[in-house]
């Protein structure tokens, strides 16, 4: 995995403006959205209460707007707004946030990648 196999999940000139082009920078923020990621991911679930779902949706969607990943904060954002759905229907809105996260993920595993790339070239 390179920078050829960027998707176009995350925004990099969003973020290179966020950190000024700072790779350690960019590092930790990445590091620290797949840790908020990670943490509330596990409350959009079916069987999440409308408090929770909504709380979940709406850091998720912050999160990934601080990273430019404005694919992933749009599907958060119908999400958010969607937070009184239950059962089958919730689980529908989960699909293409799961989707774009992979999506993502994808991206940041690339992004370091290149980093590690680009050390070994000199």
């Amino acid at each position: 995995m390179a920078r050829r196999d960027l998707t176009g999940a995350i925004n990099f000139a969003h973020l290179d403006a966020y950190t000024a082009g700072d790779p350690g920078l960019t590092e930790e923020v990445l590091a620290l959205f797949e840790e908020q990621a990670s943490l509330w991911m596990r409350l959009l679930t079916a069987e999440a209460p409308a408090d929770s779902w909504r709380d979940a949706a709406h850091t998720l969607k912050g999160a990934a707007l601080g990273i430019g990943a404005e694919a992933l904060a749009r599907v958060c954002g119908v999400a958010e707004q969607q937070s009184g759905t239950t059962g089958a229907a919730r689980a529908v809105l989960l699909d293409p946030i799961h989707a774009e996260l992979n999506a993502v993920l994808a991206d940041i595993a690339a992004w370091r990648h290149q980093v590690a790339l680009d050390g070994l070239r000199g």
